[in-house]
């Protein structure tokens, strides 16, 4: 059926969730995923590495986590590559997802600003790297947008995000 064959309110509501900015429907094609599923801490480690911002989603299956997926894929699709959106699956990872001293999942933390330490005293090992790390929590709006306007609110810049 062709947009002819809408009622006016029909039409209408298909222009307010394709123009607004806290719509989260599913868009149609965000090509192939952009969302890293968490396999290691060495793996999370080198994304720190690279000092652009990281999202995790801590999840566990429950149906907001469905909801929370498709947000994720929206957000990693729209911020890609300046951007990491990585998904633990914390009861296959439960010692990475137990340090975080939360208790309601899932929730969202941002990891920014990785900075190499200063080494005071002697160097105990040349081979170890030691990283300053902020970590944020996320309650703003779970849209593409919100992300948008956390990163803005943080001082995330545009060579940090699109």
């Amino acid at each position: 059926m062709g947009k002819e064959g809408l009622s006016f309110f029909e039409k209408l509501v298909s222009h307010i969730q394709s123009t607004s900015r806290y719509y989260t429907g599913y868009p149609k094609d965000l090509g192939p995923s952009k969302v890293i599923h968490f396999t290691s801490e060495r793996e999370f480690v080198q994304f720190l590495h690279e000092g652009r911002p990281v999202v995790v989603a801590f999840t566990i299956k429950c149906a907001y986590t469905r909801h929370l997926d498709n947000v994720l894929e929206e957000a990693a699709a729209e911020f890609y590559p300046h951007v990491k959106f990585v998904r633990v699956e914390c009861p296959k990872y439960p010692g990475f997802c137990l340090t975080r001293q939360k208790k309601e999942y899932p929730f969202i933390e941002i990891f920014h600003s990785p900075e190499q330490a200063a080494n005071e005293g002697r160097i105990v090992d040349p081979n170890i790297t030691k990283y300053s790390v902020k970590v944020l929590p996320y309650n703003y709006d779970l849209s593409a947008y919100g992300f948008r306007e956390f990163f803005k609110k943080y001082g995330m810049h545009a060579s940090d995000v699109k």
